[in-house]
């Protein structure tokens, strides 16, 4: 399922070009283009899910699946110092695009809070 005007609904229909990092066949992770670390990465389920919820009511297996991508997506990285996986749920949680995403960070120190 996609979403008319959907930004990664676009980029995972090949509209909007993206730098793809790991193709699942259900989850798509490409590079941030407006990196906030070093490393930055974004992992998405290729049907759309609004968010967290959404996904987890609507498929629990493929949640497991966007959390597994993205550890694989660390590990592909070297982001063996450690990383930060970030998932921005509703406009008071920061979610400026309203598709699930799980943002990888990494390649720096990283403290808390974030910054």
């Amino acid at each position: 399922m996609t979403v008319d005007g959907c930004l990664f609904c676009r980029v995972v229909a090949g509209e909007v070009p993206a730098t793809v990092v790991l193709d699942t066949g259900r989850v798509l992770a490409f590079r941030d283009v407006s990196p906030a670390a070093p490393t930055h990465v974004l992992v998405v389920p290729r049907d759309h899910h609004a968010d967290v919820a959404a996904l987890t009511d609507a498929d629990p297996a493929l949640a497991g699946e966007l959390l597994a991508a993205a550890v694989s997506v660390a590990r592909s990285e070297g982001l063996t110092g450690g990383h930060r996986l970030v998932v921005n749920t509703g406009d008071d949680g920061g979610q400026t695009v309203h598709h699930l995403h799980v943002h990888v960070l990494g390649g720096r120190g990283l403290g808390w809070p974030p910054g």
